[in-house]
C-alpha cells in the first residue's frame, strides 16, 4: 500500500467515524461539529486521490469547522443538558484526538520526504488542518471533562498547607 492509499483509506475511516459520533450524538451543536469534520475528511481524501492520479491540484479549500466550533461552544457554556450528553462520548472523543493527532504526525513527516514543493505544501496544509481537528476534539473533551477534572485537582489544592 502506496502513501495516497494510507492516507485516502484514514481520510475514509475519519470521515465515517465522525458521521457516526454526528448520527449518536444529541446535541445539534456537535452534529455540525462532527458533520464539518466529517466533510474536511473527505476533502482530504479527495486531494489524496487527485495527487495518487497524478492530477494538478491548484488549491486546496480552507477548513471552517475551527470557526463554527468556537460559536457552537459558546453557545454550549450556558447549556447544561449539552455537557451530560456530551459525557456519554469520552472514549470517542479520546480515539478520535489520538487519531487526529497521528495524521497530522503522519503527514508533518511525508511533507519533509517529498521533493515537490506544491505537494509538500499540500501536505503541510492538511497536516495542519488534521492539528485543528485536534484542537476542537481537545476542546469538546475539556468542556466535558472540566467537572471532573477540576474536583480531582481540587481534592489536593490543600496539600501544601501542611
Amino acid at each position: 500500500m502506496n502513501v495516497f492509499d494510507f492516507a485516502m483509506k484514514m481520510e475514509l475511516d475519519g470521515k465515517s467515524f465522525y458521521e457516526k459520533l454526528a448520527i449518536e450524538t444529541e446535541s445539534e451543536g456537535l452534529r455540525k461539529i462532527f458533520n464539518e469534520l466529517a466533510e474536511d475528511e473527505q476533502k482530504h481524501y479527495e486531494i489524496f486521490q487527485m495527487l495518487k492520479e497524478k492530477q494538478t491540484i491548484d488549491s486546496m479549500p480552507e477548513s471552517t469547522a475551527l470557526e463554527g466550533a468556537k460559536d457552537i461552544f459558546a453557545e454550549m457554556q450556558a447549556d447544561q443538558t449539552a455537557q451530560r450528553l456530551l459525557k456519554k462520548n469520552l472514549d470517542a472523543y479520546q480515539y478520535a484526538m489520538k487519531t487526529e493527532k497521528e495524521s497530522a504526525r503522519l503527514y508533518r513527516e511525508a511533507a519533509e520526504k517529498e521533493e515537490d514543493p506544491a505537494i509538500k505544501a499540500l501536505l503541510l496544509k492538511i497536516a495542519m488542518e488534521e492539528q485543528k481537528h485536534l484542537n476542537i476534539l481537545e476542546n469538546i473533551f475539556d468542556f466535558v471533562n472540566a467537572p471532573t477534572q477540576s474536583l480531582v485537582w481540587g481534592e489536593f489544592s490543600n496539600l501544601e498547607e501542611y
